[in-house]
């Protein structure tokens, strides 16, 4: 799926020596046009227009790169699903042949899944860092969720007053969270959440109400390994800083558990198919209303500033037009520039049509 902007349209103005040289005008964009005022459709300004239009911006170019971003996440993450779930459904049909036995055990069963495992394991460079182990898509990096052992609401909201002191990736800053009697579960994610997010580890209540953590997907690893707590002996034991134990959620699609050595396992390994393709279905369907809402943010984007310094060109040559002399002549002659009886006819042509 490709997005197009609609650049600005070019306005050709004759070139800067003198008026004879109108032959090899120029394109420029509404940058020259707006701050050469009334005169804006020659080379030397004359009486200039005060509040002179802003700068006409030529498509995506000039917007700011987080749309960029935004857009080129999404494609390259919807691109990886659509292949993805073409694959799924090629592996689903042979699946449902080899139990009907409509084909025979060639090994291409075995090599489907090998190419959707190796297609599935590579998702994070080919979704551009933008697709997580659950499918969520994320314009800004992909993440991983987890839980902390011990770190459960029901255990947070038990018992009075605690300092509870953390470390993150193997560091000496330790970051301190405060709980006591009381706190709401959205009062504790908080807390957890600005304690960790120096970090880079964030806090929150998941779907189903519990405590879950993030952090970017490139730096699990690290954080897996090297979260360590101490407690004031109510909730966690005090001391030493002890390591607990992380644990990343489940991802949605598991192929390096599917095998086809069997017919009972050809019927399991199909029915996880059938659940992959829909969730990877589903997934599509979310990242195409991300990127239909960066569409409708780039069609609001560009018309405002397009519109207004289109409407100064048109004001300016109204303007200048209508004044005797050179300037109006030069003017008019500049806008003829280029137009041949052929481009006219081709034009009417397409209205008369």
């Amino acid at each position: 799926m490709q997005i197009s902007s609609t650049s600005t349209p070019q306005v050709i103005v004759p070139g800067t020596q003198h008026a004879g040289n109108a032959g090899n005008a120029a394109a420029v964009d509404g940058t020259a046009l707006g701050l050469n005022g009334e005169n804006a459709a020659t080379a030397t300004p004359v009486n200039p227009t005060p509040t002179a239009a802003a700068p006409l911006r030529r498509g995506l170019s000039n917007w700011d790169q987080p749309l960029q971003g935004d857009i080129s996440g999404a494609q390259q993450a919807l691109d990886f699903l659509e292949q993805s779930a073409a694959q799924l459904r090629n592996l689903k049909a042979d699946l449902s042949a080899r139990l009907a036995n409509r084909q025979r055990a060639d090994g291409m069963l075995e090599a489907r899944v090998r190419q959707f495992s190796n297609s599935w394991r590579n998702r994070g460079t080919a979704s551009g860092g933008t697709l997580d182990a659950q499918l969520k898509f994320n314009a800004k990096g992909s993440e991983t969720s987890f839980t902390v052992r011990g770190m459960n609401l029901s255990n947070l909201r038990a018992g009075g007053r605690e300092v509870i002191a953390m470390t993150v990736g193997g560091g000496q800053n330790v970051r301190s969270v405060v709980l006591e009697a009381g706190l709401t579960d959205v009062q504790i994610a908080q807390r957890f959440d600005e304690a960790l997010s120096p970090a880079g580890v964030r806090a929150r209540l998941n779907d189903d109400g519990q405590l879950e953590f993030t952090t970017p997907e490139a730096q699990w690893s690290t954080v897996r390994d090297t979260i360590a707590v101490q407690g004031g002996g109510i909730r966690f034991p005090t001391g030493q800083l002890n390591r607990v134990k992380a644990e990343a959620a489940s991802a949605q699609v598991e192929p390096e558990t599917w095998q086809v050595t069997d017919s009972e396992a050809i019927r399991s390994t199909l029915a996880q198919v059938v659940g992959a393709l829909a969730k990877v279905e589903q997934s599509i369907a979310s990242v195409r209303q991300a990127l239909a809402q960066v569409a409708a943010r780039v069609q609001n984007a560009a018309p405002a500033a397009s519109a207004s310094g289109m409407d100064q060109v048109a004001q300016n040559f109204v303007t200048t037009s209508k004044k005797p002399g050179y300037q109006s002549l030069l003017s008019i002659t500049s806008a003829l520039a280029g137009i041949s009886r052929e481009r006219v006819l081709s034009l009417l042509s397409l209205r008369n049509g």
